[in-house]
């Protein structure tokens, strides 16, 4: 008896959405102007392995520039730890927590000013088990894991930033 009620309601709320002004991030697909923005960014390199993961994400996320033509620069300063959270009575710990946070910059190439600076960052709980090789292998999935939300974090705001900028200004009511 509800599905028939809702099925009623989204033509409604279609409207509603219609109304609000919502528009898509990457209207226009592939060649629509945020899609052209963040095509254009170079990363810089990034040190360790964290920095390694993070930058094949946002590489994979941004596409690679061609012919070393980018208009932006994109500058990644990491930090990436490890704390121990549970710990029992012989004092070993049973849970991690690691934390991976990035400052970034957005950095306009041509002129060298900063565009965009922000953080992001994530963290996630790993179990300690008796096996070294097990806790290891959990850390390195963990910092996988991390590199890509903040690689989608970044990517996120730096499309923001370039659907701002070229969103035109709105005109006045006459």
């Amino acid at each position: 008896m509800t599905r028939p009620f809702s099925l009623h309601l989204l033509p409604l709320a279609a409207l509603l959405l219609a109304g609000c002004g919502l528009q898509p991030l990457y209207s226009g697909g592939s060649s629509g102007a945020v899609a052209n923005a963040i095509g254009q960014v170079d990363i810089a390199p990034i040190e360790g392995k964290a920095g390694w993961l993070v930058t094949n994400a946002l590489k994979d996320r941004l596409g690679a520039v061609l012919g070393g033509s980018a208009s932006y620069r994109l500058v990644v300063r990491l930090d990436d730890q490890i704390s121990g959270l549970g710990v029992r009575r012989d004092n070993s710990v049973t849970r991690e927590r690691r934390t991976l946070r990035a400052r970034y910059q957005l950095v306009d190439a041509a002129q060298g000013t900063v565009l965009l600076d922000q953080t992001a960052g994530s963290d996630v709980g790993i179990d300690v088990v008796q096996s070294d090789y097990a806790v290891i292998a959990a850390e390195n999935t963990a910092l996988e894991r991390l590199s890509t939300v903040i690689a989608d974090q970044i990517v996120a705001r730096v499309a923001l930033y370039a659907r701002r900028r070229t969103q035109p200004a709105p005109q006045p009511a006459s």
